[in-house]
């Protein structure tokens, strides 16, 4: 068995993870714990409180009991709020805090987009203009080119949390460009773990989610990948695209 313990922040659509247990059909388990959120708006400020140390740190023990081998925290805007640095710095925390290996959402999506074999793409986000901004910038500092973006104009999480298929599909949709190889689709608040493949299907090319990569980027700690085309092109290879990725988080030991 693999255990990845998912730090996430309040509720919207954390539902979306037992559904990838199920789609997943293997002995791997997602245990979660949902720290206090905070002001639920997308707001800069707002976000980065949102990232606390402290409130990462109430879901730490419960985690650990539940067998986590690695553990993520569980959101987009609370991990690229911070900035790049400040990104690493949070995760670093939680590593020591909790003597495992420890990543984010967003410093996720960094290695799924090269897991891919991608340099350039288009993000379709949720958030308003400004937000959406901070996540662009934050993928530059990875090294990635985004070649486009759409904000669907969200205020909050649970806004967000009431999208349904329809609405994630006109933003991707909108967001997509000719030069972008793969489309990202930040937020974890976003139910999308259903219609991976329609996503894909709609434009022709890879489609990353938060919620996906979420999983993903806690599997790539724990050293367990698994093939699961329900959940998209970046489960659906059976051997990395890439053979090198940066290293596997922070590795704390006693």
């Amino acid at each position: 068995m693999t255990t990845v313990g998912l730090l996430y922040p309040g509720h919207a659509a954390e539902d979306d993870f037992p559904r990838t247990e199920i789609l997943l059909d293997t002995d791997i388990r997602l245990p979660l714990f949902s720290t206090e959120a905070g002001e639920d708006v997308y707001r800069a400020d707002a976000l980065r409180e949102q990232g606390d140390p402290d409130r990462l740190a109430e879901g730490v023990e419960e985690l650990r009991l539940a067998g986590a081998e690695a553990l993520i925290w569980a959101s987009s805007g609370g991990s690229f709020g911070q900035g790049w640095e400040g990104a690493h710095e949070q995760i670093a925390t939680l590593a020591r805090a909790a003597g495992l290996p420890a990543s984010s959402t967003s410093v996720g999506f960094g290695h799924a987009v090269r897991e891919l074999g991608a340099r350039r793409v288009a993000v379709a986000a949720p958030y308003p203009d400004d937000v959406t901004g901070l996540f662009a910038a934050f993928l530059a500092s990875a090294g990635i080119e985004v070649v486009a973006t759409a904000s669907g104009g969200a205020d909050s999480s649970a806004e967000a949390g009431s999208w349904g298929p329809d609405e994630v599909k006109r933003l991707v949709r909108e967001a997509d460009h000719p030069d972008a190889e793969v489309v990202l689709v930040p937020d974890t608040s976003l139910h999308t773990t259903a219609y991976l493949p329609e996503l894909e299907e709609l434009i022709g090319k890879p489609v990353l989610t938060a919620n996906q990569v979420t999983v993903w980027e806690g599997l790539r700690l724990a050293d367990r990948r698994t093939w699961a085309p329900p959940l998209g092109t970046l489960f659906a290879t059976r051997e990395p695209v890439l053979r090198q990725l940066e290293p596997k988080g922070i590795e704390v030991r006693e």
